[in-house]
């Protein structure tokens, strides 16, 4: 069994894997980790391995207390992964997307993918079916536009993420709507029908907070998994215990 631990800004995913499956999953607040992780350690006796991908601030202290439990790897730009990574400033590409892009690999070998993971921004991230991962594209995502519209204007609201009834707003609030949610799903789809002209048999993944959202939304074709990412730490994890 492996311990996945995904650390975001403000909540920490937390998850069993057992022969490549999730038999266990919980969301817990980013000083909870530790006790978690303990709970986890005594109900699940035959964890062997761990995995931490922290995009937050977690506490050096924990990070350290954790390893004193399990055999922890901590994953970063130095880790060994299961594809040509050919992007060109990889200190700073985000673990959660190494992460992505490895998932990518365990489910769709052999093929073009461009991962898409809708939350608090929009990341795109493409790998060609050489396993040569190129990079991608960041763009703000569905809270972080109705945040700015309310933070960086004098009159307008901050408003609940919500589906448009039409695309002209007859009113302020429904004009917000239409052009957060328009906008952000004419971007989605633009950016896939732009790889779609250049590779023909494009496999697309939806991924992310706002994926149930914002899939049935979309015109193209995608595979929306919302554990995508727990399953690329899982095959890291599993990628270098066997090196």
């Amino acid at each position: 069994m492996n311990l996945i631990i995904d650390v975001g800004n403000s909540f920490v995913k937390l998850a069993v894997f057992k022969d490549g499956l999730i038999k266990h999953k919980v969301t817990v607040k980013l000083d909870s980790v530790l006790s978690e992780v303990k709970v986890l350690n005594k109900k699940y006796t035959s964890i062997e391995s761990a995995i931490i991908s922290s995009v937050g601030k977690l506490k050096k202290k924990d990070i350290s207390a954790i390893s004193e439990y399990l055999d922890l790897l901590e994953l970063d730009f130095n880790t060994k992964l299961p594809f040509d990574n050919l992007y060109k400033t990889p200190k700073t590409l985000g673990v959660d997307r190494l992460a992505l892009v490895s998932a990518s690999v365990r489910r769709f070998s052999d093929k073009n993918v461009l991962i898409i993971d809708a939350g608090t921004c929009v990341t795109y991230d493409f790998i060609n079916r050489d396993n040569e991962y190129l990079g991608g594209a960041i763009s703000p995502g569905i809270r972080v536009r109705y945040k700015s519209l309310n933070n960086l204007t004098a009159n307008l609201p901050l408003l609940e993420s919500e589906i448009p009834k039409n695309i002209t707003g007859a009113s302020t609030e429904e004009s917000i709507h239409s052009g957060v949610i328009y906008g952000i799903l004419h971007e989605i789809d633009g950016v896939i029908e732009s790889y779609k002209l250049k590779y023909s048999d494009l496999t697309v993944i939806l991924t992310g907070g706002d994926a149930k959202f914002l899939s049935k939304q979309l015109k193209s074709s995608i595979f929306a998994n919302p554990n995508f990412l727990l399953e690329g730490l899982n095959f890291i994890l599993q990628f270098n215990s066997n090196e």
